[in-house]
């Protein structure tokens, strides 16, 4: 059992690592495998709606999305943390998502995801919200802490002094710790949800 963390900050020891880190800590208590990919000082440019992926099993682009697809893969849970930026996620981080959700093909459902945010002062909600939407367009249930996941700071010093912001990342990390292990002893017993065929519509006028 294993989690895969996502630093899609430029700053690879920053804010955004010291909400990771703190997860990471608990993760290790819990008896759950992690690793911390950063990809927020990649030069990752956006989906080209090319379709390739499609056929050649990943993304055209070979960067950081295709060595981060086995590792998705193989993950019991995915947690993606952010700087906001404009009360928004980093756009490096978010070309990464895209291609990443998009190019892999695997089933994804009970994989537990979890989105971590980070700021000076405001833009949180909304960033939080932004991440989560990957994680619920296929199946992934979504681990809750005590309050939005969030943290503040300028940089790692001062987030490093945000103590509520650090026990919400412990909370976070124990709950989707949990979470993950319930999901696994219900996948041994009842196996995964029974799926329907996927029904697409595309409304035109």
């Amino acid at each position: 059992m294993n989690v895969l963390l996502i630093n899609g900050s430029p700053h690879a020891k920053g804010s955004t690592y010291t909400a990771l880190h703190e997860m990471e800590q608990v993760f290790g208590q819990e008896g759950i495998e992690t690793e911390i990919l950063h990809v927020g000082n990649q030069a990752v440019r956006g989906c080209a709606a090319c379709g390739s992926c499609a056929k050649q099993g990943k993304c055209v682009f070979d960067d950081i999305v295709n060595e981060a697809a086995p590792k998705f893969e193989a993950c019991g849970g995915l947690v993606v943390g952010s700087p906001v930026y404009y009360a928004s996620a980093n756009a490096t981080l978010v070309a990464f998502l895209d291609r990443l959700f998009y190019s892999t093909r695997f089933d994804k459902t009970m994989k537990v995801g979890a989105s971590v945010v980070s700021a000076r002062r405001g833009g949180l909600s909304a960033t939080f919200d932004e991440l989560n939407k990957y994680f619920t367009i296929c199946g992934m249930p979504v681990a809750s802490g005590q309050y939005w996941n969030s943290i503040h700071g300028n940089n790692a010093n001062e987030a490093s002094q945000d103590a509520e912001g650090l026990q919400i990342m412990r909370t976070l990390a124990h709950n989707m710790s949990f979470l993950m292990k319930s999901i696994a002893l219900g996948k041994e017993k009842y196996g995964l949800p029974e799926k329907e065929s996927m029904q697409r519509t595309n409304f035109i006028r």
